[in-house]
C-alpha cells in the first residue's frame, strides 16, 4: 500500500481512464494562499458588492468546481515512514483524520470507535482519531435496502446481520479491513485562484472500519484509514465529480528527499512546463 516515490520531486497528474501528466516540480508549485482583501481594508460597501458579484461570476463560469486541495505528509524512505498520507475532515462538526494515500483502491475509510484490532498509538508522531457516528449530527448509516448499497457497491459489499451495508477488503500486503458504510459530510478547501480559496462541504459515503488485520494493526505506520484514489464509484474523486465539485483528475507532488511531504489536489496544476504522458487504458 505504500506509495513509492523516485529520489526527487515529481508531479503526476492522472486523468482517470484517459491520461496522466508528469512534470518536475519545486517548492514554487505549492499554492500559497493570501487574503485578496486585507482584514484592515477600507473598501466601501459598493466596492465590496462589486467584488462579490465578480467572484460569484467566476464560480458560475467554472464548468467543474475548482481545485480541491489536500496537504501531504510522510516520505518514501521505508526506514523513515514508507508511506504518504493526507488529512480529511468528516462529520458535523468536522473532525480531522490522517489517511494513507493509496492509488490501488477506491474506498475512503476511517477507523470507528467500535473498531476491533485498530491501533491506539502511532509511531508517526500523529494523534490517532476514531470516527463516532453518534457524535456527528449529520451521520447516517447506509442500510442494505439503500439504493446506494445495491446499485453502486453491489460487487464489493454485503449485508451485515443488523442490516448495514458492509464491506471487507484485502490489500496487497496481506492486511485487511471490514466495516460498514456511512453517509456524512466531507469538508475541504476549494482553490478558485492562486489568491482565493473557499471552505466547501459535500455529502459523502465512506467506510467505517470496525475490524483490521495485518500491518494495519501495527503502530509503526498506523494512520486513521485509507484514501482510495481508484476509478470506482466509491472513490473521493468519483463522488465529488458526480456532484460537479471536482474534475475526474488528481495531481500530486511527492517530495522524495528525507523531509518528505508534498501536495495533492483534485484537479490539475497548470504550468507551462507540463509534459503529458498517455496511460494504457484499463491498466
Amino acid at each position: 500500500m505504500a506509495v513509492d516515490s523516485p529520489a526527487g520531486v515529481i508531479i503526476i497528474a492522472a486523468v482517470l481512464l484517459l491520461a496522466a501528466t508528469t512534470l518536475a516540480c519545486g517548492s514554487d508549485a505549492v499554492l500559497k494562499l493570501e487574503r485578496l482583501i486585507p482584514p484592515n481594508h477600507e473598501l466601501g460597501l459598493t466596492e465590496l458588492r462589486a467584488f462579490d458579484s465578480a467572484r460569484h461570476g467566476r464560480l458560475l463560469q467554472s464548468p467543474v468546481g475548482g481545485v480541491v486541495n489536500f496537504p501531504v505528509d510522510g516520505a518514501s524512505d521505508p526506514f523513515l515512514v514508507g508511506l504518504y498520507y493526507t488529512k480529511v475532515k468528516l462529520g458535523t462538526p468536522p473532525r480531522e483524520f490522517n489517511v494513507q494515500i493509496d492509488t490501488g483502491s477506491d474506498v475512503l475509510w476511517v477507523s470507528c470507535t467500535s473498531c476491533n484490532g485498530c491501533p491506539k498509538t502511532s509511531e508517526l508522531q500523529i494523534q490517532l482519531s476514531f470516527f463516532d457516528p453518534g457524535v456527528s449530527s449529520s451521520a447516517s448509516l447506509v442500510s442494505c435496502s439503500d439504493r446506494r448499497c445495491y446499485s453502486n457497491f453491489q460487487t464489493e459489499s454485503g449485508c451485515s446481520p443488523n442490516n448495514l451495508c458492509s464491506y471487507s477488503f484485502k490489500y496487497g500486503d496481506g492486511s485487511g479491513t471490514s466495516g460498514y458504510y456511512i453517509s456524512d459530510f466531507m469538508s475541504f478547501d476549494t482553490v478558485i485562484t492562486s489568491t482565493l480559496a473557499i471552505n466547501s462541504s459535500a455529502p459523502f459515503v465512506f467506510g467505517c472500519s470496525n475490524l483490521q488485520s495485518g500491518d494495519l494493526q501495527r503502530p509503526r505506520r498506523a494512520v486513521d484509514g485509507i484514501f482510495g484514489l481508484g476509478q470506482g464509484s466509491l472513490s473521493v474523486i468519483s463522488q465529488l465529480a458526480v456532484q460537479g465539485l471536482a474534475p475526474r483528475v488528481f495531481s500530486h507532488c511527492l517530495k522524495g528527499d528525507k523531509s518528505g511531504g508534498g501536495i495533492m489536489v483534485l484537479g490539475q496544476i497548470k504550468r507551462p512546463d507540463t509534459v503529458y504522458t498517455p496511460l494504457v487504458p484499463s491498466q
